[in-house]
């Protein structure tokens, strides 16, 4: 058999995101969609016609066209991340998984020792920590900026979802918002990762988590799942963090890092474009204070390919599949490895299924912090 083209994907679900994917592949004209499958053969024909795409009908058929060592792009639902993953390490495939990388730890825990295993690449998004906004905010905390990184609080509030218009969200393709797997599956683990993939990219390793979640609004939609999770996270490197995640509070996403010079702030988690500010600390008489406007953070030189905002972010979702793309080519490992999708599970995990009681739980997996993107070093 032929050897993978070297910028290709194969998609596998043609639900919401995947739409997301396709904007941003659109600006990475170098990468091409090889075939894409869906068990639905009629979401998986609006997302072809939309996206001129060729589709397969049936999974064997889709992993029998490709060549050992593709990449295949898991965008199923995430109760089936899992079994499709481990369907194409076990056909000898690298796989980019749609976040969560499994609902388990344990699954996690197998699917990561699977692609060691069989020399693969598994990585899972997010993938907004390759992204300019968050590889600026890491450089300034390796320059030291605003001195030693004391606390970080940071927030993913989405608003009160449930009283949104989420009925009348559609993808371009048409595919509807899926609201029954954002309430089932719950807004930790869908969007936790947001943040603590750039607090892990940063600091390395969570070595604890003490955190509580509840389900504050029992009469959703769909109900049984933490609406709201707060963690204190505790860094092998001395940081501590607190990161709070809910469907309830007011749209809130920023992120702040309070060092002995002042503070490093962003205001939105979902642009990687957004501004990267330090607010310098000083002394007036007696007052102390940050600088209220703050100095704009830049990297020089050009970084990656920007999409337009669509919805609720401004992310270039292609980011984390063209990283890997060029890790395979180089015969290295992903800047989002397993080992940091493996971590990140963890962590997510213990967030959101500490329960009204509460967990003070030790993390029994690690990774190390990310090596910047060359041209944020």
């Amino acid at each position: 058999m032929s050897a993978p083209v070297a910028r290709s994907v194969s998609i596998i679900g043609c639900g919401f995101v995947a739409d997301l994917y396709m904007r941003s592949f659109a600006r990475h004209p170098d990468i091409a969609v090889s075939q894409v499958f869906d068990h639905d053969p009629s979401r998986m024909a609006a997302f072809c016609d939309h996206w001129k795409l060729r589709g397969v009908d049936s999974m064997e058929r889709f992993l029998g066209n490709l060549p050992v060592g593709s990449l295949v792009l898991n965008l199923t639902n995430p109760s089936a991340h899992y079994d499709v993953s481990k369907l194409c390490l076990e056909a000898r495939h690298h796989v980019y998984s749609e976040k969560p990388l499994a609902t388990e730890l344990a699954q996690a825990i197998e699917l990561t020792e699977l692609a060691e295993a069989k020399g693969l690449l598994l990585a899972s998004a997010p993938c907004s920590v390759l992204g300019e906004a968050a590889q600026t905010l890491a450089k300034a905390v390796r320059d030291d900026v605003a001195g030693p990184v004391r606390l970080v609080y940071a927030e993913l509030d989405d608003g009160f979802v449930p009283q949104a218009p989420f009925e009348d969200w559609q993808s371009d393709s048409g595919a509807p918002w899926p609201a029954d797997d954002e309430f089932a599956v719950g807004c930790t683990l869908e969007h936790a990762g947001y943040y603590l993939t750039w607090l892990i990219a940063m600091f390395g390793s969570v070595r604890r988590v003490v955190a509580a979640s509840t389900e504050a609004i029992p009469d959703k939609p769909v109900t049984g799942t933490p609406d709201f999770a707060t963690a204190t996270l505790f860094f092998e490197s001395g940081v501590t963090a607190r990161l709070t995640c809910s469907i309830v509070a007011s749209h809130d996403h920023r992120i702040r890092l309070f060092g002995d010079k002042g503070v490093l702030q962003v205001k939105q988690s979902w642009d990687n474009d957004a501004p990267v500010k330090f607010h310098k600390r000083m002394t007036l008489r007696r007052r102390l204070f940050e600088n209220p406007l703050g100095k704009r953070l830049r990297l020089s030189g050009e970084t990656h390919p920007k999409v337009d905002r669509w919805g609720a972010a401004t992310m270039n979702f292609a980011l984390g599949p063209a990283e890997m793309l060029d890790a395979m080519a180089e015969g290295r490992s992903c800047r989002l490895s397993s080992d940091f999708g493996l971590h990140l599970t963890e962590v997510t995990l213990a967030m959101q299924n500490a329960g009204e009681d509460g967990i003070a739980q030790d993390m029994t997996t690690r990774c190390d912090p990310i090596e910047p993107m060359p041209w944020a070093q």
